[in-house]
């Protein structure tokens, strides 16, 4: 059963995936020759213009982007937090949905293993496919780094284990809403409203001490990169949490999923 829903998932896993690494892969054959030119001085300057605001929500305040590390502490990071957090939310609104969608679920219903048995496996895959896509994409970016530039390799390597923090949660959410509908059509759009609205509140919530309250309501303040950024070390609440909320959501998606009516 695991053999099956790592096949049928992988071909989504390999796209996601790779136009993560193309992205990161232009970043360390372009960035180079804009550092040795006068083009790092004009982004400085330029990025100086931005309000304290928006220089908070994206880590320019604390790291500059006068290197490929600096810019995967600002921009490269939060990108990979918000990517990977579409994608767990993606394949948690339909790795157990589509079997009900696509009207396989007859198939699974004839072999002699239990709806638990169903949903642990899929739930593995998933793990296994998002916690595979962060540990390429930080292998990447590490031997990118080695080849262009000096870093801090323990703040390079925690900072790479952050999205699974934000990125498990999400799949597990999202997986648990799911339960609650028979059509992958109508929790596809869920997902990613989950997924970039609590993208959203996370910018918010860096803006400032009035709007700093919506960190409470997103699964991003999870992977505290500016924790890791300023301290090089990971808070363990934010990994309790992250756990927590994980468990609590897929305990729940078991209930529902025992109980559901299949069509």
């Amino acid at each position: 059963m695991l053999k099956r829903e790592l096949k049928i998932n992988f071909k989504s896993f390999l796209i996601w995936t790779s136009v993560l690494l193309l992205l990161f892969l232009v970043v360390f054959l372009v960035y180079p020759s804009i550092i040795e030119s006068d083009n790092i001085k004009m982004m400085d300057e330029y990025v100086k213009m931005f309000p304290e605001e928006m220089l908070k929500a994206f880590n320019m305040d604390i790291a500059s982007m006068s290197t490929a590390f600096g810019w995967l502490k600002t921009e490269g990071f939060i990108m990979v937090l918000l990517i990977t957090g579409v994608y767990a939310s993606i394949l948690g609104s339909n790795i157990v949905l589509k079997e009900e969608s696509d009207k396989t679920i007859e198939y699974l219903n004839a072999l002699p293993i239990t709806r638990r048995s169903v949903l642990t496996q899929k739930i593995i895959c998933a793990i296994i496919y998002i916690v595979s896509m962060i540990l390429i994409l930080g292998l990447f970016n590490f031997i990118g780094l080695e080849l262009s530039e000096d870093f801090d390799r323990k703040q390079y390597i925690l900072l790479s284990i952050t999205p699974l923090f934000s990125a498990l949660p999400l799949f597990a959410i999202n997986i648990f809403v799911s339960t609650f509908s028979h059509k992958t059509k109508k929790t596809f759009g869920v997902s990613l409203g989950i997924a970039l609205g609590s993208y959203f509140l996370q910018v918010l919530a860096e803006m400032n001490e009035v709007t700093e309250f919506f960190k409470y309501f997103t699964v991003y303040t999870l992977a505290d990169i500016r924790n890791v950024i300023v301290n090089v070390s990971i808070n363990p609440l934010m990994v309790i949490l992250s756990l927590v909320i994980t468990l609590v959501f897929i305990i729940g998606t078991f209930i529902r999923y025992e109980n559901k009516e299949l069509v």
